[in-house]
């Protein structure tokens, strides 16, 4: 069902395209409608996230996408900025180092006014994770190398053209209708994951409660390809005198592509900048008449914010776009919806495995409906920052930039982009009160047996459940911790630092705040849940227990609602 595994070299973004294969439902009228755990309803980055997610804990899904690509056809060039946390995942389910050699890494970056360099800045220096600060790689790219990790894990089935047109939402079910080019078909699913997108016609369906504003920022991207050498940096124009005194911004990509983004006045014709002769112009100005070129890819772009009140409707969850919409500065758009497939995949193994209740879901809508308010809050900042709204921000705008010039403090100031990082769950009742509790923590270099490993590897042997890191315990107190957690009917697997792990830079000690005789509880996703006194079992299941949602084991209490657990 993949295309082929080897990377094409395209001129312009030539996408790959899958077979449509007749689900077996067409074939079985009369019979009873199948159910199926998951069903995930749209196949882009973070859909195909969740499923190889899932698969890579051993949960079989189903993926209905309507198209039979990846990408968007005819935006072939959106997406490309991945920041550590997204790549530490991507290692976690297995296609980084796809990622990583197809890719261009970068670290570093520029800030400009008109000619001015006002700040730069790198990461890479006070990074600790084994993956780099930022990989720039074409979007439909990564969803490439996840569908075939997704063939090669096999356990999920990819239904492309394949369009939901109606769910029906029962208390222990979802009734989805499907229509494909052999004929319509109805099937059922446990749980329904919809990450269509920005444009989800199931939320739209449904009616369910949202907050849409539509931006008033118009851009228009452009692929180019242009020979000499450049640094692999980001540039950002606050103000270029070569476009109009708007903003731009210069990425390296795959493939020896550079992508240039230039933000269009507010009433700019889509068609019209976006013609060839037009966005060649556009590239001249920035490049000068002696520098040669081939246009690769142009396209024009805006973008609205949209955030729904909640992520979770009894069985159905909203992921990605499809639960929150914003503008794309700082690659907040595809890396938060990367992290909220991290978020929601662990969960959803542990209920479909019968470890926890369903109520641990309601975590999920907590924790990443306030990361995705955080998101929307930065980016909207970046907007108004980058076309004033009013003359009061123009003239705040044009303090900051006089003041850069001469004043390091200043710096902080400009407001182009921040890049995404992943949120902080401190405060947020499935968490401890610790200085770094909620805190993600990085891909750190430790050792096993001798040989090199990272945090990644221990948790990926984990699965769904959670990581006791024990600083300096003994083996007796490691047992006894995972005999009481077992007796308990709660996941957990107990690692012995400095005779299971060797921590040898002390960076993961660094990371969590954790020392001999501490215990680090982290969550599959990496996030740091809490740090406990020592290996006692009894504070050590309690910070189990609220990791994971208060949620009852089935079969020990009764199922709890998702207000009993706000509350």
């Amino acid at each position: 069902m993949s295309a082929v595994l080897a990377d094409p070299a395209p001129a312009a973004y030539e996408l790959p395209e899958f077979e449509f294969v007749a689900p077996p439902e067409l074939g079985t009228r009369g019979e009873a409608i199948r159910r199926y755990p998951v069903v995930i309803v749209g196949g882009g980055l973070t859909g195909l996230t969740l499923a190889c997610d899932l698969a890579t804990r051993g949960i079989r899904s189903v993926v209905l996408d309507d198209d039979n690509t990846v990408g968007v056809r005819g935006a072939s060039s959106r997406g490309m900025a991945y920041v550590q946390r997204s790549l530490e995942i991507m290692s976690r389910i297995g296609i980084y180092d796809r990622i990583a050699a197809k890719g261009v890494r970068w670290s570093a970056g520029k800030v400009l006014s008109g000619n001015d360099v006002l700040y730069r800045f790198d990461l890479q220096p006070t990074s600790v994770s084994q993956q780099p600060p930022f990989i720039n790689i074409q979007q439909f790219y990564v969803e490439w190398y996840l569908v075939d990790r997704i063939v090669e894990l096999g356990l999920t089935d990819l239904r492309w053209k394949s369009r939901v047109t109606d769910a029906t939402a029962h208390d222990d079910h979802v009734a989805l209708d499907v229509e494909t080019p052999a004929g319509a078909y109805r099937l059922e699913a446990d749980w329904v994951v919809d990450a269509e997108g920005a444009n989800s016609e199931l939320r739209q369906r449904l009616g369910l409660p949202q907050h849409t504003e539509l931006g008033r920022d118009r851009w228009c991207i452009t692929d180019v390809r242009f020979s000499g050498e450049q640094p692999n940096e980001r540039w950002t124009w606050v103000d270029a005198p070569f476009n109009e005194q708007r903003a731009v911004w210069r990425h390296p990509m795959a493939d020896g592509v550079w992508r240039l983004d230039f933000q269009m006045a507010p009433d700019a014709d889509p068609e019209e900048v976006s013609r060839p002769e037009v966005a060649r112009e556009r590239v001249v100005a920035m490049l000068g008449h002696e520098q040669k070129f081939e246009l690769v890819w142009v396209g024009p772009y805006a973008y609205r914010v949209m955030l729904m009140e909640k992520f979770r409707h009894g069985r159905l969850l909203f992921i990605g776009d499809a639960a929150h919409a914003k503008s794309p500065f700082g690659g907040r758009g595809g890396n938060s919806g990367i992290m909220d497939a991290d978020n929601l995949g662990w969960k959803l193994a542990l209920v479909l495995g019968g470890h926890v209740d369903a109520a641990i879901l309601d975590t999920y809508d907590e924790e990443r409906h306030r990361a995705a308010v955080e998101n929307i809050r930065i980016t909207s900042r970046t907007g108004r920052f980058l076309r004033p709204r009013s003359e009061a921000e123009f003239v705040w705008r044009s303090a900051v930039l006089q003041l850069a010039r001469r004043h390091a403090f200043a710096c902080t100031l400009l407001d182009t982009g921040r890049m995404c990082t992943p949120h902080r769950y401190a405060g947020l009742p499935a968490f401890g009160n610790g200085p770094h509790d909620g805190k993600s923590i990085p891909n750190v270099a430790l050792s096993r047996a001798g040989r090199p490993c990272g945090l990644i590897d221990v948790l990926r042997e984990s699965g769904a459940a959670p990581t006791a890191f024990a600083f300096g315990a003994s083996a007796e107190q490691a047992a006894a911790l995972e005999a009481a957690a077992h007796d308990a009917m709660l996941p957990l697997r107990v690692y012995i630092v400095g005779a299971d792990l060797i921590d040898a830079h002390g960076l993961l000690g660094a990371e969590t705040g954790a020392r001999r005789p501490n215990v680090a509880l982290l969550r599959p996703d990496g996030h740091l849940a809490a740090v406990l006194a020592e290996a006692d079992p009894a504070p050590v299941l309690d910070a189990l227990r609220r990791t994971l949602g208060n949620a009852a084991v089935p079969g020990t209490a009764t199922r709890l609602e998702a207000r009993e657990v706000a509350e």
